[in-house]
């Protein structure tokens, strides 16, 4: 007990040596021993090490999950030693979202199928996303999070007991100065000459440990190429998906008329009339002559045909088609000159001559 009291009141004369050392300084009243320049150069690179570490990790973590909530949520879990729980990301709600209504509308027609395959695409797309945060959060966040709670806290740490034993160091230059008798002055001596040794031995420390952000530096710079390596990937992944979709809807109709038909009225009769899509082509225009429609129409036999388009059915009396498949087609005596039966298996239904390509 009485070296447990000794000791504290020795710490306590310590600190309050050590106080009155820093308040003689600030008021100009006592000396201050420089660092060397050299070890003053590491302390202000390691400060803006810090300092821009912390703001890379900040607007990265920004740029990966933009919703402030959610970043504080994820950071209490981490905190908490819990599992962050896995959430479907935009683009995955927007693609279920795309296929759900294009299975509503029916994935038969132009539309629902479009829809379906934006959807899948968007999650595809999704699912990259993630890929690419998970890579980012392990190659890019971690190490430069373990740099400012690992060796940067020991920096601090080590460069505060650096400032203790400079203030030691000027507090026992400071007593020598006062010492008049021989024994105060030997006493006052044999401390300062304590004290210089474990300043000295403390600046070597933290002079090494500041020495090791050259080190910091080479290994966040490898980081860094992780994380461009990893973001290039990503948007790689995302530029070919988009290319594939655009690629599949590319055969699908420019312009979906509504009802796929217009409606002429003539003497109270609807008519319907077939409309081409924008980006059709008459089938002479594809190297078909447009004579077989002419010889099928007026011969009434029957021909296989190739669907350019996918149509929808604007009624009970025609046939719904999509793009690429293979139907038998007849003339019937009385139908418009713009139309044949179409028929795949038991359906039958009238289809439109501008959406055929007749097969040899």
């Amino acid at each position: 007990m009485d070296f447990n009291v000794k000791r504290f009141a020795a710490d306590a004369g310590v600190f309050l040596s050590r106080a009155v050392q820093f308040t003689e300084e600030k008021l100009g009243q006592a000396e201050k021993t420089e660092l060397d320049a050299h070890l003053e150069n590491l302390l202000t690179r390691a400060e803006f090490t810090k300092h821009w570490t912390e703001k890379i990790l900040k607007q990265t973590e920004v740029l990966l999950q933009p919703n402030p909530n959610v970043r504080i949520e994820e950071f209490l879990y981490e905190k908490l030693d819990k599992k962050v729980p896995t959430r479907v990301n935009n683009h995955e709600l927007l693609g279920q979202t795309m296929i759900d209504s294009g299975n509503e509308f029916g994935p038969g027609t132009a539309y629902g199928n479009a829809l379906v395959k934006c959807g899948e695409t968007q999650k595809q797309i999704g699912g990259a996303e993630r890929e690419f945060i998970q890579s980012a959060a392990i190659n890019f966040l971690t190490p430069f999070r373990n740099f400012l709670e690992g060796d940067f806290k020991t920096i601090l740490k080590e460069r505060k007991l650096l400032q203790n034993k400079r203030l030691d160091l000027d507090a026992a230059k400071t007593k020598l100065k006062k010492a008049k008798m021989a024994e105060a002055r030997a006493a006052a001596e044999q401390d300062l000459k304590m004290t210089m040794s474990e300043f000295d031995r403390q600046a070597e420390i933290t002079r090494l440990l500041l020495e090791g952000v050259s080190s910091t530096h080479a290994h966040h710079l490898r980081c860094l190429n992780d994380f461009v390596e990893a973001q290039t990937t990503y948007y790689a992944q995302c530029y070919q998906y988009m290319v594939d979709l655009q690629k599949q809807l590319g055969s699908f109709p420019s312009t979906f008329p509504s009802n796929n038909n217009q409606s002429l009225l003539s003497g109270g009769t609807s008519v319907s009339v077939p409309t081409l899509p924008m980006s059709a082509t008459l089938p002479a225009a594809t190297g078909q002559s447009s004579s077989g429609f002419s010889e099928l129409l007026s011969s009434g036999g029957s021909r296989k045909a190739r669907v350019l388009y996918d149509y929808d059915a604007a009624g009970s009396s025609e046939l719904s088609l999509l793009a690429d498949e293979v139907i038998t087609v007849s003339s019937v005596p009385g139908m418009d000159s713009d139309w044949l039966m179409g028929e795949r298996g038991n359906q039958k239904g009238k289809v439109p001559i501008t959406y055929l390509e007749l097969l040899n």
